[in-house]
């Protein structure tokens, strides 16, 4: 601000400007006729928070214009391998990032899902006891997961997991210079680092999610069965009869969108590292966080949208 008012009055008035002090400045204006001329006035300031608020958006913006052109030019080193017939990316690496995507996180996804499915299906169970409703705890625990929590759990948990692990690998490659070394060969970084682990989160994302809902499904049936004496043929042919085609296209296809939002932000966090070990450190810390906030974000964005259009 005090630069934009030095320069314009410079401009206007032909004279040189020196600054004193903090909430005032003194204006020595020099005229071929007269003597120094001295202005006094106060400096205009915005509060502190306005400044932080827009710094904090004007960041978030950047961030998010930068991560739509890294997706557009991953994208077009693809399209462009496939026009001319070859394959961007080796099938061993697309298969072995499936497997530590996908295989890896089967224990953590079940474990978590199993024990959340368990606790829901105890406490609801407990207030719909009390209006003679109990049975309609397979229903609620089935809808829940297949529409909502499977999706939102499991990006959850790959992000911490996986995101994590793609933004510390590309970011030691990045320090290292061995993406320089990469481009210097002639092979396109976009298409040989971030295509295999993006295709492999975003086709990992929907088998997770459906394990999701199994664990959570055999968790809340095993709790219902000791506290509210439902057994588990009867549950499982409720949990069957609630089941919808379009609750499971939705929860697919958030599943799919999930991942593939996780293997962005993580990989653009781990190709714009900068500042060594510590940057690698600090952009992972914020790829875990962004990649969180981003699955919830649009999540509740998608939620909304559904509800407003199928009514």
């Amino acid at each position: 601000m005090r630069n934009h008012l030095s320069n314009g009055l410079q401009a206007s008035l032909g004279r040189r400007i020196t600054y004193l002090g903090d909430d005032r400045c003194v204006i020595a204006a020099s005229c071929a006729k007269s003597t120094s001329l001295i202005f006094l006035f106060r400096s205009l300031r915005f509060p502190p928070l306005l400044y932080r608020i827009g710094y904090l958006t004007r960041r978030a913006l950047i961030h998010v214009s930068s991560i739509f052109w890294f997706q557009l030019n991953t994208l077009e080193e693809l399209g462009d391998n496939l026009r001319r017939g070859r394959m961007p990316f080796r099938w061993s690496m697309l298969i072995s990032q499936m497997d530590r995507t996908g295989v890896g996180s089967v224990p953590l996804v079940m474990m978590v899902s199993f024990f959340l499915g368990l606790t829901m299906a105890l406490l609801t169970g407990y207030q719909l006891e009390k209006f003679g409703t109990e049975r309609l705890v397979p229903a609620l625990i089935a809808v829940s997961f297949t529409r909502e929590l499977g999706p939102l759990l499991t990006g959850i948990v790959l992000a911490a997991r996986i995101g994590a692990a793609y933004t510390a690998e590309l970011g030691t490659m990045q320090v290292s210079e061995e993406v320089e070394a990469i481009e210097a060969m002639g092979i396109g970084p976009l298409r040989f680092l971030v295509a295999p682990r993006l295709v492999a989160i975003s086709l990992m994302m929907p088998c997770l999610s459906v394990i999701s809902c199994i664990a959570a499904i055999i968790g809340s049936a095993l709790i219902s069965w000791l506290t509210l004496n439902i057994v588990p043929a009867a549950y499982f042919d409720a949990t069957l009869a609630s089941f919808l085609l379009h609750d499971i296209i939705v929860g697919l296809g958030k599943a799919t969108f999930f991942g593939f939002l996780i293997g962005l932000i993580a990989c653009y966090q781990g190709l714009t590292v900068t500042g060594g070990a510590e940057g690698v450190g600090r952009a992972t810390t914020d790829s875990v966080v962004a990649a969180i906030t981003t699955v919830i974000g649009f999540d509740t964005l998608f939620n909304v949208m559904v509800t407003k259009i199928t009514g």
